[in-house]
């Protein structure tokens, strides 16, 4: 099974929010998932954003590959960085 840290669609027409989900590659977007591990806001100014790091870091461990999308967010808020270093860190 494939397993992939990607966004869902929630909110209203033209008000996006997301939330940041681990799900098998094969569900649909907006569908089945296994586990939320954070949301993305992107109408705030400073686009928030609210992570789980501790279980993101135990599942990119495990082998989900985030989404081109969820990637960048990780990046900036240092998760990638840490998991990285966590990874070669030897």
């Amino acid at each position: 099974m494939a397993v992939k840290i990607r966004l869902t669609r929630m909110g209203s027409k033209k008000k996006p929010f997301y939330r940041i989900n681990v799900a098998d590659s094969r569900a649909p977007r907006d569908g089945r998932f296994i586990e939320t591990v954070g949301t993305y806001n992107p109408l705030v100014a400073e686009n928030q954003v609210t992570l789980k790091e501790d279980r993101i870091l135990e599942w990119l461990g495990n082998g989900a590959q985030p989404s081109d999308t969820v990637r960048n967010i990780l990046s900036k808020a240092g998760v990638m960085k840490k998991f990285h270093d966590s990874k070669y860190s030897k």
